[in-house]
């Protein structure tokens, strides 16, 4: 008796199915290479699915980015921040400077300060910890998400401490969460080409799990268009939906894309510039699909992408459109045009233009208030 083949679904079909329930890796990658018709259909039906999940809101956060030192051991080849010691524009910024800064930007409005610094060969957990406690006891009420994955690994080798020391150490001298970075894209045949220094895979995963476990929520993120594949991205995707399942401790997914302008992988001709806008929206659109209500935050980052994109994106499934900011060195020094601060009546114009309703969250998205 013959056996009846498989019939592929459809475009629209998958879509239709995704209304109701997160799409499957294959349907990802399927979507992912939309175009035409059907991909109008993908960024529209990311749209509906964000509506149905978190409403017309469109969220900011006032707050203030800290970079503590650009001196740095790592050797990424996305980076264009790093400096060595004794370098023209190297800097590093003792506790006490971190703390002003603190009170500047809480005086000035800030909820969250954000605080990342480079892998500086005098820095370990004790330094974080002193970072912390120094703002705690200056502003206790300051919300501190920092410390990247990769940070927090260098950290416990450096004081040869255990991450669940490390973290446990760090939670109760202040950290209110952590940023997902350092995370770039999840496959270690990518980060062998552009962070062969960094953290693994599986390691990025155990850092960000312990933090899970230990109280400690993270944000999630991935940075693409260098030299990965769609297949890449959409791994990525699935590595982060399953921690999520297991720990549901990320509270938003931030994709970033790379600034390829002054970057060295770039420049020695290895990566591409960058993705285009349909790469951009696509990623949007499909990662909305593929979290549904496991992840529900997606934010767009306008350091990146610049306002006016930034808020087209908003119409493929993003709900967020991340913070003010203070001093964004980073992006800033991969030749992203934006970073420096933005008022909040700003984000709050480009929101109402596109008649949603802006609204202030914290850092955890559990006090929201509509303006």
């Amino acid at each position: 008796m013959n056996k009846t083949p498989d019939i592929e679904p459809t475009i629209e079909e998958i879509l239709n199915k995704a209304l109701e329930k997160p799409i499957s890796r294959e349907e990802a990658l399927k979507l992912i290479e939309t175009t035409g018709d059907e991909y109008q259909a993908l960024i529209r039906a990311a749209d509906r699915r964000r509506q149905e999940l978190v409403g017309d809101e469109v969220t900011y956060i006032k707050n203030w980015n800290i970079n503590f030192t650009d001196i740095c051991t790592g050797t990424c080849g996305f980076c264009a921040f790093r400096k060595d010691p004794g370098q023209e524009g190297a800097y590093f910024l003792d506790v006490d400077e971190i703390v002003q800064r603190t009170r500047t930007a809480w005086d000035d409005g800030a909820v969250e300060v954000c605080i990342q610094g480079g892998l500086h060969p005098d820095v370990d957990a004790y330094f974080y910890e002193k970072i912390l406690l120094g703002i705690k006891e200056e502003i206790p009420d300051m919300h501190i998400h920092a410390f990247s994955p990769m940070e927090i690994f260098y950290g416990a080798s450096q004081a040869e401490l255990t991450l669940e020391e490390t973290l446990k150490m760090l939670k109760d001298a202040g950290l209110g969460s952590m940023p997902g970075t350092a995370a770039e894209i999840l496959n270690d045949d990518v980060r062998k080409v552009i962070c062969p220094g960094k953290l693994t895979t599986s390691q990025w995963v155990e850092v960000i799990e312990t933090a899970h476990q230990t109280g400690v929520p993270t944000t999630c993120t991935m940075m693409y268009g260098h030299v990965e594949s769609t297949e890449h991205r959409v791994e990525h995707l699935e590595i982060l939906r399953n921690i999520q399942k297991k720990t549901k401790g990320f509270t938003e997914f931030v994709p970033l894309t790379f600034m390829h302008y002054n970057a060295p992988l770039y420049k020695q001709g290895i990566s591409i510039p960058g993705t285009t806008g349909t790469e951009d929206l696509k990623l949007y659109a499909v990662a909305r699909l593929m979290f549904g209500d496991l992840l529900k935050n997606i934010q767009v980052s306008w350091v990146k992408l610049g306002f006016k994109f930034a808020q087209v994106c908003l119409t493929a499934g993003c709900n967020d459109l991340g913070g003010t900011l203070g001093e964004e060195n980073i992006s800033r020094s991969a030749g992203a045009q934006h970073g420096v601060y933005t008022p909040p009546e700003e984000l709050q114009r480009i929101i109402r233009d596109l008649d949603r309703i802006p609204a202030e969250r914290d850092t955890l998205y559990k006090n929201i208030r509509q303006l």
